[in-house]
């Protein structure tokens, strides 16, 4: 008797931010699995796939937005309703990783809780994480199983050369000096720009004060890269410094959009003319500037997990820019 091995995905989704998932879903032709997510009186989370995922590789997707430990908790039991439903292999598709800036011990007695919440992943029966411009590379070392980390430099580059005239002096700037290297990548996909970073010093945590512009920016249309945007503090104020400097315009590229407490209303009254952020967090319902530009990350994190499927490279679609 000749047994047939016929490979299935299945995509599934928390109640984080659906519409992202969908929108993934979407570029892959396919549609999410039924999925019963509610939670009980007292607030505990109760999950059951609605639908057969026997011998299947299931895709799980939740970012992890605001209410964040809920969604962290969510996507867990998730995982755990997969394995015990015996997927034959788990993905865990995280956009925006929880706790990517608790990535070490800054001093006594703190928790490294980036690793935390790898072992935690592990433990639910994740088999595999894909995650977009973690906060530092090195959260990939926390994991033991293998974590595609995706990035959306290629979406943002091609903003930029898209929408920014040929002719006008681009200056890409680091708003602190830990996220010089990234500026750096952007520099290199324009070999044109020039490049800046400033020094700033932190008081507390989300309070921030720039020091200095390192850089030529004067008469320049200058490109604030970060990974996120959480309270606008350090972003607003390194475009301060800038315009104070001689800077043309300003505007900003972040992959992360977290837009926290007083972000969107220092964004509209800050000196940069636009914003431009992903779809890997969902921009909050009070935060409607006009300055504020989402791109799609959903056909970068599609052709991954077609990749991932498929047993294909996931390297080469980033070293060819197919995405």
């Amino acid at each position: 008797m000749e047994i047939m091995n016929k490979k299935r995905m299945q995509i599934f989704s928390g109640t984080g931010y659906t519409a992202l998932a969908e929108d993934v879903a979407a570029h892959l032709g396919m549609k999410l699995g039924d999925i019963d997510i509610h939670r009980f009186a007292n607030g505990e989370i109760y999950c059951r796939m609605q639908e057969n995922v026997r011998g299947s590789d299931v895709f799980i997707v939740q970012t992890h937005c605001e209410p964040v430990n809920a969604n962290i908790m969510e996507q867990l039991i998730m995982i755990d309703a997969a394995k015990r439903a015996s997927a034959k292999r788990i993905t865990a598709v995280v956009p925006f990783y929880g706790y990517a800036r608790q990535d070490k011990k800054a001093k006594s007695r703190e928790p490294i809780t980036a690793k935390l919440l790898a072992d935690l992943l592990t433990a639910a029966g994740c088999d595999r994480v894909v995650s977009v411009d973690l906060h530092t590379g090195q959260i990939q070392g926390f994991f033991n199983d293998p974590l595609d980390h995706l990035t959306a430099l290629p979406l943002l580059v091609n903003w930029v050369t898209e929408n920014i005239p040929s002719d006008e002096d681009i200056v890409f700037a680091s708003p602190d000096a830990g996220r010089v290297r990234l500026a750096e990548k952007f520099q290199s996909r324009v070999p044109e720009a020039g490049i800046a970073f400033l020094a700033k010093t932190r008081t507390a945590h989300n309070v921030a004060k720039t020091l200095a512009v390192v850089g030529d920016v004067e008469g320049k249309t200058v490109v604030l890269v970060d990974d996120m945007i959480d309270t606008a503090g350090t972003l607003c104020g390194a475009a301060e410094a800038l315009a104070e400097r001689g800077a043309k315009r300003v505007l900003a590229l972040a992959t992360h959009p977290l837009l926290s407490g007083p972000a969107c209303q220092r964004l509209e009254d800050s000196v940069i003319e636009k914003i431009v952020v992903t779809s890997t967090l969902p921009i909050p319902d009070n935060c409607g500037s006009d300055k504020i530009v989402q791109l799609s990350i959903a056909p970068i994190i599609a052709s991954t997990m077609r990749a991932i499927f498929e047993d294909e490279s996931v390297s080469e679609l980033f070293d060819d820019d197919n995405i």
